[in-house]
């Protein structure tokens, strides 16, 4: 039986990260790419409206495993999924000629296509290694410290080596970033990564809103909630293939998903977003089995903080830290540090590679946390080294254009200070990347757990101090490169 599924045959659809879901059979549209699989059938998913090749070994026949399966997710979208084949079968009985109305492939790739003009990306090949693209990492490596662990007061700890899962090296680039130019060119690429759960996103500031736009644009439905509602209805009005919904409280977009994503700008907005009164936490069993994933650039006590009051309602967690620009958010080309729960994790994979070209998965809460504020660290004391440099070259009547002229011939130069000294050179600091004050937020985070781990931070705590003063000069909002006009003078 199982070589043997017709199109109109009902049955029970396997894919990676998700339980097995009621599907339907359907005949492939002239607008989907034939699958390179043989041995596959083009199905087309309840509750999601969504299609996608399943390999035959990856299908069920839907009868048979009925009473089995009906009830094995207590996700949100799941249920929705069974009682709408369920409702199909009760139409069936009573008109046998009744036809599903199913939604069009084409149509959702033409208003996807609609949407890409509207951003005007610039066009982006998809990598020729696809194929080692399509999976999340599955090689694990274990990576050795470099340094034997300390306590609190100093002392070297009894606890023995720490060991942290990394990404094999070959594996690190988990996909092509989705974009909405990518949706017109590879249909079958986007079938294959849209996932049958409904996510939630909390929050549309300088980082959420260029991730939702890919999320969206992947062909994920999103619920989404922010402060502010005219962003939400903006999104809305963008994308017109019913993907978004808007919702007027983040406990409704709990209710109403089955994978939350916060992103905010600190840890007193994403406190506030799960304990606050119509908050995450607020309505009883309302994360029963779902995921929340934390975005938020947070400290490692705040994260597992948040974990704790997660896991005591019934759900699960994950940080998933990001490292980019407000242009590599809306270029999908993010890079992505997660840490926690590790089947929410393998879940959010169709997700990620919509925003992001690199995933990290590190192991226990906290981890993706401090390696963020690290990386974060680096990038902030390189960004202070060049604008000093930079001040004191104009002091001594050195063209700032020459300087990094000379500067990107040699090995020093990257992208992230060839940005900084662009804006440097012309003043543009109104168009912010990274503003001010996020810069001297995460140089904090640095400086408290260097304060519980007594590690000192010479240049951290100078540069905490150069940030603090520049604020005070009236700069935040602007570019964190606005630093230079504090130093030259």
């Amino acid at each position: 039986m199982s070589g043997d599924y017709q199109i109109g045959d009902l049955v029970w659809a396997k894919m990676k990260g998700s339980p097995d879901w009621p599907g339907q059979v359907a005949k492939p549209l002239e607008s989907a790419n034939k699958s390179s699989k043989k041995n596959a059938r083009w199905i087309y998913f309840f509750g999601s409206d969504n299609y996608a090749w399943i390999r035959l070994d990856n299908l069920k026949p839907f009868y048979a495993f009925q009473e089995k399966l009906s009830s094995a997710s207590k996700l949100t979208s799941f249920k929705d999924a069974v009682k709408k084949i369920e409702d199909y079968i009760e139409n069936k009985k009573k008109d046998p000629n009744y036809v599903l109305p199913m939604p069009s492939f084409k149509e959702k790739k033409e208003s996807a296509d609609d949407s890409q003009k509207e951003q005007k990306k610039a066009a982006k090949r998809m990598s020729k290694d696809a194929s080692m693209l399509k999976s999340p990492p599955s090689t694990i490596k274990k990576v050795r410290r470099s340094t034997p662990k300390y306590e609190e007061n100093g002392s070297h700890s009894a606890l023995g080596e720490e060991l942290a899962a990394l990404p094999a090296s070959d594996s690190f680039r988990d996909s092509p970033s989705l974009e909405l130019n990518n949706l017109g060119d590879s249909p079958r690429n986007v079938s294959e990564n849209i996932s049958c759960l409904a996510f939630g996103f909390i929050g549309l500031g300088v980082m959420g809103t260029g991730i939702v736009k890919n999320l969206i644009a992947a062909g994920h439905r999103i619920n989404l909630w922010n402060r502010t509602s005219d962003k939400c209805e903006e999104i809305k009005k963008t994308f017109k293939f019913g993907l978004v919904q808007v919702y007027e409280a983040p406990c409704d977009v709990v209710y109403n998903s089955d994978i939350i994503f916060s992103c905010v700008s600190d840890a007193i907005a994403a406190g506030s977003i799960i304990y606050d009164k119509f908050g995450v936490l607020s309505v009883d069993s309302a994360l029963e089995g779902k995921g929340y994933v934390e975005m938020t650039g947070i400290g490692p006590d705040i994260s597992m903080g948040f974990c704790e009051a997660i896991q005591n309602k019934g759900g699960r967690y994950l940080e998933a830290q990001l490292q980019g620009s407000k242009k590599e958010a809306e270029e999908g080309n993010l890079v992505v540090l997660a840490a926690g729960d590790e089947s929410i994790f393998e879940k959010c994979q169709p997700c990620f590679k919509a925003m992001g070209k690199t995933v990290f998965y590190l192991g226990n809460v906290g981890y993706a946390a401090k390696m963020n504020m690290v990386v974060n660290l680096i990038n902030s004391i390189s960004m202070m080294g060049l604008a000093e440099a930079l001040s004191l070259a104009d002091r001594s009547g050195l063209s700032l254009k020459n300087v990094w002229d000379i500067l990107s011939a040699t090995g020093m130069a990257c992208p992230y200070l060839e940005g900084k000294a662009d804006k440097i050179i012309r003043r543009d600091f109104q168009q912010s990347e990274h503003a001010l004050q996020y810069m001297q937020k995460d140089v904090k985070l640095c400086l408290d757990l260097s304060d519980n781990l007594k590690q000192p931070l010479i240049f951290a705590s100078i540069a905490n101090e150069i940030l603090k003063h520049t604020r005070r000069l009236g700069y935040d909002g602007q570019d964190c490169s606005c630093v230079y006009m504090k130093l030259k003078f």
